[in-house]
């Protein structure tokens, strides 16, 4: 059994996706920092029949990150998809006349450094699987710069740019990159960006393997 690799866990899409990819057949490792939440997530998912375990890790904390993701290879099997989609604090998102230089500190470590310790984490396993995939879910900012929101929208450019580069790099070695564009707010209500659709939408990528950059909805004008 290979493992569905989730970074930032939590309620809503995390757990939607995590019950999609265990209803596969995989394995799920959740990481994220809050242990308590951990625990309760990976009861809900094991009521539903799926092998999951939880995992202490700070995206902002380089060595915890990979240790996670280690010990769930180890654990629950070879990291084949890894779906990195953790949310921004919200002081990553001042306006960007208010934004200094310090301020890009830690949103550069969350959506870049995170990002490139995480796929460093699991290629090794993915290139002796011989496949693997790798998801980059974000917000519309990710595409569309919002001047009220900077520390995201320079370091989402910057996720966006290494996850393009992973594309077109390893799609020789069948290790697949994407992305998830996700212009509005998270809903249980909302047509294209529910919990549930999405995480259909998500393993549907992984599936189909078509294409890098993908969209729950149409960027509004």
């Amino acid at each position: 059994m290979t493992t569905f690799a989730l970074i930032g866990a939590g309620p809503g899409l995390g757990l939607a996706t995590a019950r999609r990819f265990g209803a596969a057949g995989h394995s799920v490792a959740l990481i994220a920092r809050d242990a308590e939440k951990l625990d309760g997530l990976t009861a809900a998912l094991v009521r539903d029949d799926v092998q999951a375990r939880g995992y202490t890790a700070d995206v902002l904390d380089n060595e915890s990150l990979t240790a996670a993701l280690h010990t769930a290879a180890a654990e629950l099997g070879t990291v084949e998809i890894l779906q990195y989609s953790p949310v921004p604090r919200a002081d990553f998102m001042k306006p960007v006349l208010d934004t200094g230089a310090d301020d890009l500190d830690a949103p550069f470590v969350f959506s870049v450094k995170g990002p490139v310790t995480a796929v460093n984490a699991v290629l090794p396993g993915m290139r002796e699987l011989g496949r693997g995939t790798v998801l980059f879910v974000n917000g519309s900012s990710a595409v569309r710069p919002n001047p009220n929101v900077a520390g995201t929208s320079i370091a989402f450019a910057a996720e966006s740019a290494y996850a393009r580069m992973l594309h077109d790099t390893l799609a020789e070695e069948n290790i697949y990159a994407a992305q998830l564009i996700i212009p509005g707010a998270i809903r249980p209500d909302a047509e294209h960006s529910s919990p549930q659709v999405l995480a259909e939408r998500l393993y549907d990528i992984h599936a189909k393997r078509d294409g890098f950059r993908h969209y729950a909805e149409p960027l509004p004008d």
